[in-house]
């Protein structure tokens, strides 16, 4: 008998690129050298002082629970890192601490979304922030954006796109795929144009620290009644730590406390108190030592595409993607992606992955390899292209 799934599940699409994954891992078992490109996961392991703290915490016992919110002294520390890295004076009680980025996520839709509602997001972004939205009986109501916008939502789209199922908008910055920034006058006009409208402003600001010639600005500095999603997993290199935050306004906090205990129960107790390692100079000097060779690596890579004919129209500021237009090759990106993994033995991502608006004419990089292999990286693409091209012709 056929199983009855549910509806929410069944209009969740799964990533794309998983399929792409999975046949790049057979290629690697079958003794090809396969180039990653398309995972958005930093190629450098945790660094050794967070990792030392995880050990300690774990040979002390730090195994059991903690509070919903999390561990104050981890809250304390975030508060302390707002006020040396954005001159901001966030009370720690405004903080909770979440099992990743997601349980950010999960937090802020299920307390500012109710079914039937829905909020702004510019297309392409990031998947899992519509699913999520649908996790709860939302919706996301998706706004193309270009590069005449820096694939960035404007206070102009917002007043078009609104209508009255609207309760909010999800920007990031520096965003997923395209590595645009938002200026602080920006996320101010954002903040002044949803006020109007009693919507909520989310930002997604999980590559903050990874930005490269500018600093990122915090919605906080503008906008201190807007919610904040952040992690451990890009800047701070925790990925499988499973370890973020959210920062709420203070109204919010004890409704979303209560989300946190029936949802999660306490984000990881053993990762919470290796991520105290995280704000410590020696561990930040690491992680400012890979931003440098994360922003070599965007310096090589974005011209090295460019040549070979992907028009990449903005100059990402951040995090260590380049979303590229392959118009000027023909076909369709997942096919184009597809030839690049049989044939060179090279994986990136379709644009089916981030959205609708123009997907099919894009692909994107990830820059999580070192720079001899980013050239590797190249030299197979250009000669891959040469093929493409025969074959599309």
């Amino acid at each position: 008998m056929a199983q009855s799934y549910s509806a929410r599940s069944r209009a969740i699409e799964p990533f794309h690129v998983m399929a792409l994954l999975a046949r790049a891992n057979q290629l690697q078992a079958d003794g090809h050298d396969v180039i990653h490109l398309e995972i958005g996961e930093p190629d450098f392991t945790t660094a050794a002082p967070i990792v030392a703290a995880g050990q300690a915490a774990l040979a002390d016992g730090h195994t059991r629970y903690t509070a919903a919110r999390g561990l104050p002294a981890l809250r304390e520390a975030i508060s302390s890192f707002y006020g040396q890295r954005y001159g901001l004076d966030i009370d720690p009680q405004r903080i909770l601490i979440t099992p990743g980025g997601s349980g950010a996520l999960l937090l802020a839709t299920s307390l500012l979304v109710d079914p039937g509602k829905h909020w702004l997001l510019a297309d392409p972004g990031y998947p899992c922030n519509r699913h999520f939205l649908r996790l709860v009986e939302g919706a996301a109501q998706l706004v193309p954006v270009g590069p005449d916008v820096r694939y960035q939502l404007t206070p102009d789209l917002i007043e078009r796109y609104w209508d009255q199922d609207s309760v909010g908008a999800l920007v990031a910055s520096p965003a997923n795929p395209t590595g645009t920034l938002l200026s602080r006058d920006e996320l101010s006009g954002l903040s002044q144009v949803l006020k109007a409208r009693g919507g909520h402003l989310v930002v997604d600001e999980i590559y903050h620290g990874l930005t490269y010639g500018v600093d990122a600005a915090s919605v906080l500095e503008v906008d201190d009644e807007a919610f904040v999603l952040n992690s451990f997993s890009k800047y701070f290199g925790m990925t499988g730590w499973r370890l973020g935050w959210l920062v709420a306004p203070p109204a919010a906090v004890p409704e979303l406390e209560k989300l946190a205990q029936n949802l999660y129960i306490s984000a990881p107790s053993m990762a919470q108190h290796a991520a105290l390692a995280c704000f410590q100079p020696q561990t930040l000097e690491i992680l400012e030592q890979r931003r440098h060779e994360f922003q070599r690596r965007r310096d090589f890579l974005l011209p090295a595409l460019r040549e070979l004919g992907f028009k990449i129209a903005v100059e990402p500021e951040g995090a260590f993607y380049l979303y590229a237009d392959i118009s000027a090759f023909g076909g369709d990106a997942f096919a184009f992606c597809q030839h690049f993994l049989e044939t060179e033995h090279v994986a990136f991502t379709p644009g089916l992955d981030f959205g609708r608006y123009q997907a099919a004419q894009h692909v994107r990089f990830a820059y999580t390899q070192d720079l001899p292999r980013l050239q590797q990286a190249v030299d197979r693409i250009k000669r891959g292209l040469i093929s493409w091209q025969a074959h599309a012709v």
